[in-house]
């Protein structure tokens, strides 16, 4: 059965998830943004309608689930029409620009017995995958720590763009893209609490933090997370550590700007000398936008799947706010409110 899809939001987010809507069985039938273009850009290959109005996408009766990647500062609002209007909602990460914001959308959700995921894809990228696989099944021993580090350089006039407005984005690189490295982390070793947190503004001139170092401890396990967010690498990079008591995960890359996407896992031996090394390299296309939206397909035809939920961004967002409490530059004022329309 085709499953009706609307889109809020034709951003570079946006068409990728447009792309991988004909692997899942769905349709694309409405596109909505506030640059009329960039709704018409998406929906050129199919019979999609488009429109400047959000509204307009998320009460048609032919629209059964709408993806909504817009700027943070409309996440919440979208999400919430959204539901209201009887539809189930992805809702790209973070979510929301704060914890409250985030708890909204769970209460629109449940009073609409409706279905709300966050896109934390990157659950569903292969390497990651197969590193959760491993990990949780005890291949390098019990988990010690994790240690990560995800960013990219900026480009001209970052400064000036929408993520560098905390009242449109709620802060800085580590709501971008340091939420993923704390969501993997409590996605593969349980609960974490927060030790130590810095976010602060290093060399772009603008009110949100550009780098971010997080100390996490383990609530249930003796363990521990030792995580870095910077738009300040110059280089793309990604890389996600797992070190357990007899061996290590290690993810390199997420494809094309990032570099190829690895795993490589190496073993000890019981002599302790020069571990015994696999590795694996997952070429070609970013799989996990398709990934995650036949997972979220799944849990509404009553399955289970990996999708992170609601509550899985509630807890990330706490980190993210606690750390900006610990910070001592101000870099991530409380967003203000979004007025009437």
């Amino acid at each position: 059965m085709q499953f009706g899809i609307g889109l809020v939001g034709a951003g570079v987010i946006g068409k990728k998830r447009s792309d991988a809507l004909p692997d899942v069985s769905a349709t694309l039938v409405a596109v909505a943004d506030k640059n009329l273009a960039n709704a018409k850009a998406i929906a050129e290959k199919t019979d999609a309608e488009v429109t400047t109005d959000w509204r307009e996408v998320v009460k048609r009766n032919d629209v059964q689930l709408v993806i909504v990647a817009t700027s943070n500062d409309a996440l919440c609002e979208v999400a919430c029409g959204a539901l209201e209007a009887g539809k189930h909602v992805l809702v790209e990460k973070p979510g929301a620009r704060s914890v409250a914001e985030l708890k909204k959308i769970a209460a629109t959700a449940e009073r609409a017995n409706k279905l709300a995921r966050i896109g934390f894809n990157h659950r569903f990228h292969p390497a990651i995958w197969a590193a959760k696989s491993m990990a949780t099944n005890g291949e390098v021993g019990d988990i010690l720590y994790f240690r990560a580090r995800y960013g990219h350089g900026g480009r001209i006039g970052y400064e000036k763009e929408w993520r560098a407005n905390p009242d449109l984005s709620g802060g800085g690189e580590l709501i971008d893209q340091g939420v993923h490295l704390v969501d993997l982390c409590r996605w593969m070793g349980g609960e974490f609490d927060l030790e130590f947190g810095r976010a602060d503004t290093m060399f772009w001139k603008m009110p949100v933090d550009d780098n971010a170092f997080l100390f996490l401890k383990g609530r249930e396990h003796h363990r521990y997370a030792w995580l870095h967010a910077s738009c300040t690498e110059w280089k793309n990079t990604f890389n996600f550590e797992i070190y357990g008591t007899t061996g290590k995960i290690e993810v390199v890359g997420l494809g094309g700007s990032y570099g190829e996407e690895m795993i490589q896992v190496a073993r000890i031996d019981r002599e302790r000398g020069f571990p015994k090394i696999e590795t694996e390299s997952f070429a070609g296309e970013d799989v996990s936008w398709r990934q995650e939206l036949k997972a979220f397909r799944g849990e509404i035809a009553g399955r289970q799947s990996s999708i992170a939920t609601l509550e899985d961004g509630i807890r990330v967002l706490e980190l993210v706010e606690e750390t900006y409490r610990q910070s001592p530059l101000a870099v991530a004022p409380a967003p203000k409110k979004r007025r009437a329309k």
